[in-house]
């Protein structure tokens, strides 16, 4: 494995952990305890585009379904268990040259040449392994674009509860506020590109008025303040309309463009995908074509279904309407909850091969763990 970056290193990110992220890291034998800032969330305060505020439990029982770490300990985290799994880890290496033939890829990182029969790039959203095997998009920069800022000495609130505002000049994007342990939070707020009432190069003004609107300022607590730099990122939300693959290369996370276009998560859909792609690779000798057929199964039904739903949710009125009817009662919070953080997928009622047993009443992730 290969890595431009040396760990640990900051990922900029909002650091939630969805129901789908939880079961494929418990998949993988990942261990919670290694994280340092991992912070289990039981609780979902949303606010909706008329100032209404609700609370939205995810099921109780065996399990949880959803948690917050920061990308700093989660990612060094999963690195050095893959370390202690046998791989061979290359860090501050960067790819300077990619060629394939049919047998396989020559790669050189600085100038270290290397020989893979098979590639999987995990490289981001300017994947330079897409650029060099002439698959780049020109122009891309992303349905999404995010801001996100560390906080330390928020309120007991803001410490413990996951908080996301649906501000009306915002929609269909949101901001947040994700507890992190030691009395901290990742704040931040998300825009799709093309938003109506910002650009992206609004977004840094517009930071400061977004956290003294008063519920916002309210929720962090008097004595919150900035760790650090703001910072912020664009996300690709795009499956099936940038190539998954290419010769002997596999993409996966944001160089497939595999981001929720709902909400902008893609950790799940990132570790997902690499699993796939390893699943491949043990299974056929042509795994490619195996791989493409996966990722399609799995996600693009859901990424129909949320770009369906995104020019309803950019309305205030639908958006506020759609809220208070998932708030009506105990049983479609927690479920919206579940719903909304992946715990299953987003078109569940519109693919009936995916339809089993329990499929809405599953326990959570970590069972063992949580005894």
């Amino acid at each position: 494995m290969f890595d431009r970056a040396t760990f640990p290193r900051d990922k900029c990110c909002g650091d939630g952990l969805t129901t789908l992220a939880l079961r494929e890291l418990e998949a993988l034998g990942f261990d919670p305890a290694t994280v340092a800032s991992w912070q289990r969330v039981d609780d979902v305060v949303i606010r909706s585009p008329r100032g209404t505020e609700r609370r939205y439990a995810l099921p109780e029982g065996d399990g949880y379904h959803a948690a917050v770490a920061t990308r700093v300990d989660l990612d060094n985290a999963m690195l050095e268990m893959a370390r202690t799994d046998g791989a061979v880890i290359h860090e501050s290496m960067q790819l300077t040259a990619m060629t394939t033939d049919e047998d396989g890829a020559d790669l050189t990182f600085g100038d270290q040449p290397f020989r893979a029969k098979h590639v999987i790039a995990a490289d981001g959203m300017w994947s330079p392994v897409r650029k060099f095997l002439g698959l780049s998009v020109d122009g891309y920069r992303g349905e999404w674009h995010a801001f996100r800022q560390y906080y330390e000495n928020v309120s007991p609130r803001a410490a413990s509860e996951l908080i996301v505002w649906f501000e009306k000049d915002l929609l269909p994007g949101y901001a947040w506020s994700f507890p992190l342990n030691g009395n901290r939070a990742n704040i931040g707020f998300g825009i799709q590109r093309g938003s109506k009432h910002y650009r992206v190069g609004d977004m840094k003004t517009l930071w400061p008025d977004l956290l003294d609107r008063p519920h916002i300022r309210e929720a962090l607590g008097p004595d919150a303040r900035p760790e650090g730099p703001h910072k912020a990122w664009p996300i690709p939300a795009r499956v099936g309309r940038v190539p998954l693959t290419g010769p002997r290369t596999m993409f996966v996370g944001d160089a497939a463009a595999v981001t929720d276009p709902m909400t902008g998560e893609g950790i799940g859909q990132a570790i997902l995908t690499g699993r796939l792609a390893a699943e491949a690779l043990l299974a056929d000798d042509e795994p490619c074509a195996q791989y493409r057929d996966d990722v399609r199964r799995e996600l693009i039904a859901d990424d129909r279904m949320a770009r369906i739903l995104i020019p309803l949710l950019a309305k205030p009125t639908i958006a506020g309407a759609a809220l208070k009817a998932t708030g009506a009662t105990a049983w479609t919070r927690r479920n919206f909850a579940r719903w909304m953080f992946e715990d299953y997928p987003r078109a569940m009622i519109a693919t009936p091969r995916r339809w089993h047993r329990g499929m809405f009443t599953g326990a959570g992730a970590y069972q063992a763990a949580d005894r």
